[in-house]
């Protein structure tokens, strides 16, 4: 599979269920992480990038991809893509959950689907996907060795992406360089 590196921005982070918030939006916690998740975004776009990619799955992904279609209205040239894992990725949310992907999903320039249906690889073929597309990966990310948002970031380093980590709690903004310093002192560990 040849690579194809733009300037471009993909996303990770973990499921709402793994926040002190949980699902609830409305929680002062989860405002102040899409705030500074969107201040992220924005800084990208004023960095050049014009392309982004979303995973779409609940939480994050779906947050991000919000926040680059409103960002798209003051930045035309700005490009969603959606990659999902499978057809059936939201089959077994709620209504509401689903009708939030669907609605993402009709604005994304792009959507691309990697298999008809759940496959027990096909969550891990999307993240490297969004991983092997852009040069960038952009994490809501609480420093956990393990699950899929963890798995992406040890992917993107191996891969030599820029990395930028939000911390869901401290909302403390990590770069590649703060996280190979925290490995040192191993306040984080990453297993390779």
């Amino acid at each position: 599979m040849k690579e194809r590196k733009t300037f471009a921005c993909a996303f990770t982070g973990h499921r709402p269920g793994r926040f002190c918030f949980g699902y609830d939006e409305e929680h002062e916690q989860c405002k102040q992480l899409k705030s500074v998740l969107a201040d992220q975004i924005a800084a990208l776009i004023d960095a050049g990038i014009t392309t982004f990619y979303t995973g779409m799955a609940q939480g994050v992904d779906q947050w991000a991809a919000a926040i680059v279609l409103a960002l798209s209205e003051e930045h035309p040239g700005i490009r969603l893509i959606a990659v999902l894992p499978c057809e059936t990725q939201a089959n077994k949310w709620s209504v509401d959950q689903r009708e939030r992907h669907f609605n993402i999903l009709a604005e994304c320039d792009d959507v691309i689907t990697l298999a008809g249906h759940y496959t027990p690889t096909c969550m891990l073929e999307r993240n490297r996907y969004l991983v092997d597309h852009a040069e960038y990966l952009l994490a809501v990310y609480d420093n956990g060795i393990r699950g899929g948002t963890a798995h992406t970031i040890r992917y993107a380093e191996k891969r030599g992406r820029k990395i930028i980590s939000i911390h869901p709690d401290t909302l403390h903004i990590a770069t590649e360089v703060d996280l190979e310093a925290l490995r040192r002192r191993k306040h984080l560990r990453i297993v390779k």
